[in-house]
């Protein structure tokens, strides 16, 4: 890490730059290389970002194959996450120096770079100690996982809540968080080799219940419960029988919240689910979250107080930039199921 005692020249230019870019939208294996992108002048108000690590998120896939509700001027740098380490700075920047660690709030495209030029309100200066990797993806996961616990129905400690899609780091954060909160936790994984192991690592995040999609195909599947409560808010991210499955569990009057379609099947609840059970369905894209930078803001430093004080933890994989279409395959599923890939620069 660069030292903040260091000598940093006046800079008008930024290094060149080594860069994922695609240019036309499609399959992103094959519209998106590594370039060198020539140096970029900075402004008076721009700060010069060296990057230092991102991750590969199934938004920026979306985004690049041009099926994602968010749009990007062509051509374009991959890549919506990101932390970095400041450079060095324009004449008229005043809150950010040459040595602090940044990361880019809100969400916007161009992190897969070696290093960026962007006005100053648009990086977040964090706590020097936070670990990369986390403060690298802590704007988009964590902070969903955060928000959809506070959000939609009034939990109090000692309430339930569901969730499938429990191994992806949005679900190891929920576990984790509705522990911090005294809130129980059941969780759905799939049916995939592994699956034991993946079910005591749930628990040893603070799961209360950890079921494989098979194990629910039970006529009752509340007896599964046990002595924890119906849980009164359900979070899917997976969508066909999954969701049913999250639907079955919640107690009358639950919601249930869908923040992603994994398996591209459509969410179909019953009609007794609405008559009977009153079950409330809704939505969350983080997108329509990000407009208060303020508030945003003090979500992640929040969550990164969690990551440093060691009570918020999610697994992934560091892959160097150089092996960035290796990582894209690993993200993508081409080498079955994967952790989260986070380049490093």
């Amino acid at each position: 890490m660069l030292s903040k005692q260091s000598h940093f020249p006046a800079a008008t230019m930024s290094p060149p730059s080594m860069a994922a870019v695609f240019d036309k939208h499609g399959p992103i294996d094959t519209v998106i290389r590594l370039l060198e992108i020539p140096p970029v002048e900075i402004s008076e108000k721009d700060v010069c970002v060296k990057m230092l690590a991102a991750p590969i998120n199934p938004a920026d896939i979306n985004i690049i194959e041009g099926v994602y509700p968010t749009r990007v001027i062509l051509p374009a740098v991959g890549g919506g996450e990101g932390v970095g380490e400041i450079y060095s700075v324009g004449s008229a920047v005043k809150t950010l120096s040459p040595g602090d660690l940044v990361i880019r709030s809100p969400y916007i495209p161009g992190s897969w770079q070696t290093y960026m030029v962007e006005e100053e309100s648009l990086w977040h200066k964090i706590h020097e100690d936070t670990p990369v990797e986390f403060a690298a993806t802590v704007s988009v996961n964590p902070v969903s996982a955060l928000r959809m616990l506070n959000e939609f129905v009034t939990l109090t400690p000692g309430d339930s809540i569901v969730q499938n899609g429990a191994a992806s780091i949005v679900g190891q954060c929920v576990i984790q968080l509705a522990r911090l909160y005294g809130i129980h936790s059941i969780n759905i994984i799939r049916d995939n080799p592994g699956s034991d192991e993946v079910k005591e690592k749930l628990i040893e995040l603070g799961a209360d219940k950890v079921f494989t999609e098979s194990e629910l195909n039970v006529q009752h599947i509340k007896l599964l419960l046990g002595d924890t409560p119906q849980p009164i808010l359900g979070l899917n991210c997976v969508g066909g029988n999954s969701a049913t499955l999250v639907v079955k569990f919640l107690k009358r009057g639950g919601t249930m919240v869908t923040y992603g379609g994994m398996s591209k099947e459509p969410v179909t609840i019953s009609t007794s689910n609405f008559i009977f059970k009153d079950i409330t369905l809704k939505g969350f894209w983080l997108q329509e979250w990000k407009l208060d930078k303020t508030k945003y803001r003090d979500w992640i430093d929040s969550l990164l107080r969690l990551v440093r004080a060691g009570k918020l933890k999610y697994e992934f994989d560091a892959v160097h930039f150089e092996e960035f279409h290796t990582a894209l395959e690993k993200a993508m599923g081409k080498h079955g199921s994967q952790r989260k890939q986070i380049l490093i620069f």
